[in-house]
């Protein structure tokens, strides 16, 4: 693990913005790559005087919002359509495709900015967002304000302790923590905000 994290700074260094395009972009679509092992490095360049911290910020959501749009259009257009012909094989019938359009209807907002918050998560919100035709300006707005949130407390974290490993491993997951207790707070709040809003 420590040789494929000497090999992402090298990488990030070396292919500089592009670097950090391309390996946030992959981690949004199919490719299990870690952001903290893309951005902590970011974040120790930028501190280092070798970036510049809001470019790599910039590059990284536009490569997240890239191969979060590459899963949603795969989804929207193709996933729906073996869904429609063989969903019923695997027990995914009209009527749940009908349900996953009506819930990203009312909670698309919602279950996209916590989704891109949540480890593991973040790497397949988009395909129930395509498969239930969420609007795209609103997919795009929420995809970017989650990807913003966490990307940039990775280069935060990396800027100011990401010369110290020890320090990153132990102070990463305290922040994931900090994310995920948001996170259930937020929805929370949007839960008892929608149960009002709907009895009045």
């Amino acid at each position: 693990m420590e040789a494929i994290a000497e090999w992402l700074v090298d990488f990030v260094h070396g292919f500089g913005y592009l670097g950090i395009f391309i390996m946030t972009f992959l981690e949004s679509t199919f490719v299990p790559i870690p952001a903290e092992m893309t951005m902590i490095p970011a974040g120790y360049l930028a501190h280092q005087g070798e970036m510049n911290g809001g470019l790599a910020l910039f590059f990284s959501v536009l490569g997240s919002l890239a191969g979060s749009l590459t899963n949603y259009y795969i989804a929207f257009h193709y996933g729906r359509k073996f869904l429609y012909n063989y969903g019923k094989y695997i027990w995914f019938p009209h009527e749940r495709m009908e349900q996953l359009d009506h819930y990203f209807a009312r909670h698309g907002e919602i279950s996209t900015l916590t989704g891109r918050l949540i480890p593991m998560v973040r790497h397949f919100i988009s395909f129930p967002a395509g498969l239930g035709k969420m609007d795209l300006r609103k997919f795009i707005t929420y995809t970017s304000i989650g990807a913003t949130i966490w990307m940039g407390i990775l280069v935060i974290i990396g800027y100011f302790i990401g010369d110290n490993k020890a320090m990153v491993k132990h102070y990463t997951p305290y922040a994931t923590l900090v994310v995920l207790f948001a996170v259930a707070t937020g929805i929370i709040f949007y839960i008892l905000h929608k149960k009002h809003t709907d009895k009045s």
